[in-house]
């Protein structure tokens, strides 16, 4: 098992970008996930639809996201995990994902750090969320 990390309130872990979004980003996470929304992949249906273009799956943002959480914290160490949906994510966006430790309690001998979570695109978040990770007692 991992260390805890070593945070304080209002420290903000190294964000990581991904991107650009493409068609087999897409295509991947439809497979993986069982999304065969058109909305997904064809851009006939899309255009009927009132977006400017295909869209990914508000799912994958959220996976990408606890990616990054549990890279960074451990995933032995989240103990909850939650997210919004804000806006869609077209093909081409570059996704920024981070967080920010907005808490840290004593529970049950445990440090809790809650953190607020964000996946911005290229015109602002489009996940918002947050989590509570075990960190190291200061």
């Amino acid at each position: 098992m991992r260390t805890p990390a070593k945070v304080r309130v209002g420290d903000t872990p190294d964000v990581r970008v991904v991107g650009p979004v493409t068609q087999t980003d897409i295509v991947r996470f439809a497979g993986a996930g069982g999304d065969f929304n058109p909305l997904h992949h064809d851009p006939g249906f899309v255009a009927t639809s009132g977006f400017p273009g295909v869209i990914a799956m508000g799912q994958m943002q959220a996976g990408i996201l606890a990616g990054w959480l549990s890279d960074t914290f451990g995933v032995e160490h989240v103990r909850s995990f939650g997210v919004r949906f804000v806006a869609p994510v077209f093909l081409g966006d570059t996704l920024t994902l981070g967080g920010t430790v907005v808490s840290i309690d004593e529970t049950e001998g445990e440090s809790l750090a809650t953190l607020d979570l964000v996946a911005s695109g290229d015109k602002g978040p489009v996940v918002t969320g947050s989590a509570t990770v075990v960190v190291a007692s200061t």
